[in-house]
């Protein structure tokens, strides 16, 4: 752990704080080191999803377990411009095109599937097949074959604890940067953030761990400095899968209704069992 790191913890306000935030939260802070900087990010780049009840009630339960940022909170929907931007930036490039696929077109013709389990988009716009006027905006692609030739390469990364790790960014394909709903991606806007924010360090879980070889790529295109990543261990269910705001996991805020302390909370088995999974030994005391 590096005394002197820049950490963040950037929930999305989608659903209610569960477990599984806790202990990224407490993760990152815990990898801030005691002379660091702790930043807390509200990603809410999906205005559907992300209303402000629900990143109220974030902010609320952040407060109420002690989770307090030191330095201003960020929230990505205010700062839209910024990532249009880097977009203009990339178009100007050459390193991006307009696709009007539709989701059932893709999953027809792609025949490989991404590191992350997604599937790979077979590059139909790119080879001048798109076709528009169809009633919808177009999503826009980094062409990454064009990209890597640009970087003479796949960027690798420093995983804490384990070295340089190979990149598999040319197994993603052509990755959505702008969506058609929102303007831009989870992809642009973590890595404008981590740059902006001065993150030396990026935790986050190892679902995630597959992303930093895409967003590595983003880095390098743009210029900016290339962090530290740490993925911790996992919250799962008797299934083998993460908690997810969608499948209903235990919330902090129901733990609260029912009488928990906060305290109680963050010395909760599952936060317990996974943050000493991930951290040096000794460091995690229950809160």
């Amino acid at each position: 752990m590096t005394p002197s790191a820049t950490t963040r913890f950037a929930p999305s306000p989608t659903g209610f704080l569960h477990l599984g935030h806790v202990v990224s939260g407490l993760y990152s802070r815990f990898m801030a080191g005691e002379t660091g900087k702790f930043l807390i990010r509200i990603e809410d780049i999906d205005t559907t999803r992300c209303t402000p009840e629900l990143t109220q009630a974030l902010r609320e339960d952040l407060d109420w377990l002690g989770l307090a940022s030191d330095g201003p909170v960020r929230r990505q929907s205010e700062h839209l411009v910024e990532y249009h931007a880097v977009l203009a930036s990339l178009r100007e490039q050459g390193l991006l095109y307009p696709c009007f696929c539709t989701r059932r077109e893709i999953a027809e013709a792609a025949t490989q599937v991404a590191p992350d389990g997604s599937r790979v988009y077979p590059g139909i716009c790119r080879h001048g097949m798109a076709r528009e006027g169809r009633g919808r905006d177009p999503v826009w692609r980094l062409n990454m074959g064009r990209a890597l030739d640009v970087l003479q390469g796949v960027p690798d990364w420093h995983e804490a604890g384990c070295g340089r790790v190979a990149g598999k960014a040319d197994a993603f394909g052509d990755i959505v940067l702008a969506r058609r709903d929102t303007g831009v991606s989870y992809h642009l806007c973590v890595t404008h953030d981590d740059a902006l924010e001065g993150v030396t360090t990026v935790t986050r879980g190892r679902d995630l761990y597959e992303a930093t070889s895409v967003q590595r790529v983003l880095q390098e295109l743009m210029g900016w400095p290339e962090p530290a990543y740490v993925h911790h261990a996992l919250i799962l269910d008797a299934d083998g899968h993460k908690l997810s705001k969608r499948d209903g996991a235990e919330g902090v805020r129901v733990l609260r209704q029912a009488g928990w302390t906060a305290g109680q909370v963050l010395k909760h088995p599952l936060v317990r069992q996974a943050l000493e999974a991930s951290l040096p030994t000794g460091v995690y005391s229950g809160g």
